[in-house]
């Protein structure tokens, strides 16, 4: 059994000589021929969500389940997610991506990423029946792109409503031109059916993978209890679904080959469906009017204006500032804005600011004098949130310490990276030590930093990078890459001026769409990183949803 993406990945192996390629299969069924032909090859790394509902969903496999991980030296290397309800949706499939595909991926380190892009996963569509929207699809395209050195190829394999298709390949269209995605619809939530197939899947790939046995596993009673459960209950799409539940569907009637067929459009289902998608494409179409391309993808304030010789082609070198007095106003009475040198920074910080948040300019990149990088980095939080942004996400790196004044009225989130401990003394406050080691900080940024700010959908970003930050370039490029997903695009990362001279061009090449450096050889999580994980994630997730990783007990 052949199709074109398992001859592609072939293609790629015979001709281009490449080691590892990852296959994601986003499509609602499962690909068994594309499973069959590469069990026991471990380079290709095969992930697959698809509708299962315990085998009672085409084509009704028992190696479509979450515990056939492979086979001889290809152990790890078959990654199935069972979806066992229908009707997941936006949160269900970037968890699914945070807390499975890319911890393996990263620790995989594959040379070129093939998606088996069908759309009958997206909302409306009468054969998938999930309710993900088509701006998902463009987030979870981003997010393959900081892998392979953002070689991605998405095969289209169809779908069955085509207004809902056709958008949905709009959106990952532009996310591979390197636009930002717009931002996600609806409660980020996982449902409960979800949370079991993502802790079930979690547990049969640790025994393979290091980056998940360092996560932190769920007690191993609770995860073979799961198991073992089935819960089949009967309930239609037309009927109201509560938070964290997932409407189940009955077996469908079989078609000659035994596939269910598709409902037909007379059929309540079907119809309840259509105008969940209805309703869904057109907030789609709201929010391109209310959030339409910027003329400006990234621009970048430098303290040494001719420093912007270096940018990547298409980065505009921003010279504005605010104006002196408005910028002396924002900057009392914090003494270390006092000096001319700090001064003008920070109008040109907030002149930036004031370009993003009146979508003139997507994402940006500012310099800031070490001696102000915090008094800037407050100023900056206060003037967005004056200005315009409702939920404001901070990551701060390094010694840059929530300001004590700061109001925790849930519109700002701030995350520090490189505090002492790791410690939530809110929920919208969070500090955990810097990691030392690339699984470290990959667990931090997949199992935290993003989750986060999925939960809380800021719609501005600003990363800041402290004097002694401590991240090598690389990071912090990854860094910035995945945030540019939460906000829909708008980022602006704050740079202490003493940091590397190719910092600034780095950020700036991965705010406007491109790939960030590799990390390097993947290395493990330390204890005590993996530790500071496990103690944060339980305080944090009974109000950030995201973190969720296994279902309730």
């Amino acid at each position: 059994m052949f199709n074109n993406v398992a001859i592609a990945a072939k293609h790629a192996q015979q001709q281009h000589r490449l080691c590892r390629v990852l296959i994601v299969d986003w499509d609602v069924h499962h690909g068994q021929g594309i499973q069959y032909i590469f069990e026991d090859d471990p380079s290709v790394l095969y992930f697959s969500w698809h509708r299962y509902e315990h085998g009672h969903f085409w084509p009704h496999l028992r190696e479509s389940d979450a515990d056939v991980v492979g086979r001889g030296r290809g152990l790890g290397f078959t990654v199935n997610l069972p979806w066992n309800q229908v009707g997941m949706g936006n949160a269900d499939y970037v968890a699914a991506f945070l807390h499975v595909l890319l911890p393996l991926a990263f620790e995989f380190d594959p040379e070129l990423v093939l998606v088996s892009a069908g759309f009958d996963s997206a909302i409306g569509d009468p054969e998938g029946q999930m309710l993900a929207t088509p701006e998902c699809f463009a987030h979870l395209t981003q997010l393959l792109q900081v892998l392979a050195g953002g070689r991605v190829c998405a095969v289209l394999e169809g779908g069955y409503h085509l207004e809902s298709l056709s958008q949905s390949v709009c959106m990952t269209v532009r996310a591979l031109l390197g636009d930002p995605a717009l931002p996600l619809s609806g409660p980020m939530e996982p449902h409960g059916s979800a949370l079991e197939s993502l802790q079930r899947v979690r547990a049969a790939q640790a025994p393979h993978w290091v980056s998940l046995q360092q996560q932190g596993q769920p007690d191993l009673g609770r995860q073979v209890g799961w198991r073992l459960r089935l819960r089949l209950v009967s309930v239609t799409l037309n009927h109201p679904v509560p938070l964290g539940a997932a409407p189940v569907l009955s077996p469908g009637t079989p078609c000659p080959e035994g596939r269910p067929s598709p409902l037909p459009p007379g059929e309540p289902k079907f119809k309840a469906a259509v105008t969940q998608a209805a309703d869904a494409l057109s907030l789609l179409l709201d929010q391109l009017h209310l959030h339409p391309t910027p003329p400006v993808r990234v621009a970048v304030a430098l303290t040494v204006p001719d420093t912007g010789r270096a940018l990547p082609p298409g980065v505009l070198c921003e010279e504005g500032s605010l104006p002196r007095e408005e910028t002396q106003a924002w900057a009392r009475p914090r003494e270390a804005l006092a000096q001319d040198e700090a001064l003008t920074a920070l109008g040109k910080v907030l002149y930036l600011l004031d370009r993003i948040l009146d979508g003139q300019v997507s994402s940006g990149v500012a310099a800031t004098l070490a001696s102000a990088a915090a008094a800037t980095l407050d100023v900056a939080v206060r003037y967005g949130l004056s200005h315009g942004a409702q939920r404001l996400l901070c990551v701060a790196v390094g010694q840059l310490d929530r300001p004590p004044d700061l109001t925790d009225d849930g519109r700002n989130l701030w995350l520090n990276i490189g505090g002492k401990e790791a410690t939530a003394p809110s929920t919208f406050h969070v500090s955990v030590p810097l990691p030392v080691t690339t699984g470290g900080f990959l667990s931090f940024a997949l199992a935290l930093v993003l989750p986060l700010a999925y939960s809380f959908q800021p719609d501005l970003v600003l990363v800041a990078l402290g004097p002694a930050h401590g991240l090598r370039d690389p990071q912090a490029a990854l860094l910035a890459a995945l945030l540019r997903g939460p906000a829909g695009g708008r980022v602006l990362a704050l740079v202490d001026e003493e940091s590397t001279p190719q910092l600034a061009t780095v950020l700036a090449s991965v705010l406007n769409g491109e790939a960030p450096p590799s990390l390097g050889p993947f290395s493990m999580a330390t204890p005590e990183d993996a530790q500071a994980l496990m103690y944060l994630r339980p305080r944090l997730e009974p109000r950030w949803k995201m973190l969720q990783v296994a279902a309730p007990p």
